[in-house]
C-alpha cells in the first residue's frame, strides 16, 4: 500500500490471533482443515501455536484464563489479537497515556510479560516487539515439536490480510476513534450496503504501515439483519471474520473444499454473467471462478487492470467465519462484491428462518 503516513506506535503488521472455546478440542480440527499445523506448546500452559505461512494462530485452552472466560461468554471465538510494534514498552506507555485500558495477563516464572490493552469486546490487544525468527515470543515461551517444520505451507495461505469487527449500531465511530487515537489508523473505505431486506454500513480502517486493516461493520437503520444476528449469537461485539491471503486462490480453495471446509451460499449465476459488463477485459477464467463461488472485483478502466478475488467460508466458530483473498493490484475490500455477498447472506438467513419474509 502506497502513501503511508506517520506511524507513532511503530506498527508493522499482525503478530497473531488468539482463539478459545468452551468445548475442549473444538478448535483443533477447524484449524487443521484450514491447513494450519500445530508446531509448538507453551512451556507451562495449555496454549498451542498453530502456523501456516506467516500466520500465527494461538489456541488457548488454559483453564481459568482470561481466554477461557471470554469463551464461556462468547463461545468458540477469536479472543484476542496482537500487533507487531517497534518497541512494545514505548507503544504500551503511549497507549495508556491516550486513554487505553490496561489488561494484566498473568505469567509464570521465566515467562515474557506481554503488554496488552482492552480491545474489541474486551478482548486483549497485545503489543509485540519480539517476532524475529530465533528471538520471538515463541522461542522464549514455547517448546517446538520435533520433526515439525516451523513454516508449514498448508494450503498456501501466507498472511492475515484484514480482520473485521462487528459492532453495535452507533458504535462504529467509537471504534474508529479508538484506532485513530491510539494507533493513527485512517479511514480508507466507507460502504453503505443495502440488501433487499436489511443493510449495513462499513468503515474500513488501515494502520499507517498498510499491513493492519480493520473494517468496522454496524447494522443500518433499515432493519435487523446479519450484524444484529452476529451480535446476538456472539453475545456482544467482536471479531466477525479473519481474511487470509493466498497467491493462488483457486488452488487454495480446491484444497480447502477437499478438506471439508464449508463455504457461504454462492452468488446467483447472473453475478458471473455480468462480470464482463462490470469488469471488461478482466481476463479471469469465469468458469473456474463460478465453479468455486469465487467473487471478482476491482477495476479495468483505462487499461489499468487491478483485481481482487475473494470467497468466504461458512461460519466455523459460532458466527465467526474466514475470508480467503488474492489481490492482483487492487487494495480494496471487494466493495463491488459487497452487495452480492450481502444478498447471499440474506438468502441464507431466509433459508434458515432467521429472516422472516412476507410472501409476494
Amino acid at each position: 500500500m502506497s502513501d503511508l503516513w506517520d506511524n507513532p506506535m511503530g506498527l508493522t503488521g499482525f503478530e497473531f490471533v488468539e482463539f478459545a472455546s468452551p468445548t475442549p478440542c473444538f478448535l483443533e480440527p477447524v484449524f487443521e482443515k484450514l491447513g494450519f499445523k500445530k508446531i509448538a506448546k507453551h512451556r507451562s500452559k495449555e496454549v498451542f501455536l498453530y502456523r501456516q505461512g506467516d500466520i500465527n494462530f494461538i489456541v488457548n485452552n488454559e483453564p481459568g484464563s482470561a481466554a477461557s472466560y471470554f469463551a464461556a461468554e462468547h463461545g468458540p471465538s477469536a479472543c484476542g489479537m496482537a500487533f507487531r510494534v517497534k518497541d512494545s514498552h514505548k507503544a504500551y506507555a503511549r497507549a495508556l497515556s491516550l486513554g487505553a485500558q490496561p489488561i494484566d495477563i498473568p505469567t509464570g516464572p521465566m515467562e515474557l510479560r506481554l503488554p496488552a490493552i482492552r480491545g474489541i469486546g474486551g478482548a486483549p490487544l497485545y503489543l509485540i516487539d519480539r517476532f524475529e525468527e530465533g528471538k520471538s515470543i515463541y522461542d522464549v515461551d514455547f517448546e517446538f515439536f520435533e520433526g515439525v517444520g516451523r513454516q508449514p505451507k498448508g494450503v498456501g495461505l501466507t498472511c492475515i490480510d484484514h480482520l473485521t469487527h462487528n459492532v453495535y449500531r452507533g458504535r462504529m465511530s467509537y471504534w474508529a476513534d479508538f484506532y485513530e487515537r491510539l494507533f493513527n489508523f485512517k479511514e480508507i473505505r466507507y460502504f453503505d450496503i443495502k440488501g433487499e431486506y436489511t443493510g449495513l454500513t462499513s468503515k474500513a480502517m488501515s494502520a499507517p504501515d498498510g499491513k493492519i486493516r480493520i473494517p468496522l461493520n454496524e447494522e443500518s437503520s433499515k432493519g435487523s439483519g446479519q450484524i444484529e444476528e452476529f451480535l446476538m449469537q456472539f453475545n456482544g461485539e467482536g471479531i466477525q471474520h479473519i481474511a487470509l491471503y493466498t497467491d493462488d486462490l483457486v488452488t487454495t480453495i480446491d484444497q480447502l473444499k477437499e478438506a471439508g471446509v464449508p463455504f457461504m451460499v454462492p452468488p446467483p449465476a447472473t453475478y458471473y454473467e455480468m462480470l464482463g459488463e462490470r469488469l471488461p477485459m478482466h481476463g479471469e477464467p469465469v468458469g473456474e471462478l463460478q465453479a468455486r463461488g469465487i467473487l471478482l472485483d476491482g477495476s479495468t478502466t483505462d487499461g489499468d487492470k487491478r483485481l481482487l478475488l475473494q470467497i468466504f467460508s461458512g461460519t466455523l466458530l459460532g458466527p465467526v467465519f474466514f475470508e480467503f483473498i488474492q489481490r492482483k493490484g487492487d487494495e480494496g475490500f471487494g466493495e463491488g462484491n459487497f452487495k452480492a455477498l450481502f444478498e447471499s447472506i440474506e438468502r441464507d438467513q431466509v433459508r434458515r428462518g432467521v429472516l422472516q419474509v412476507e410472501a409476494r
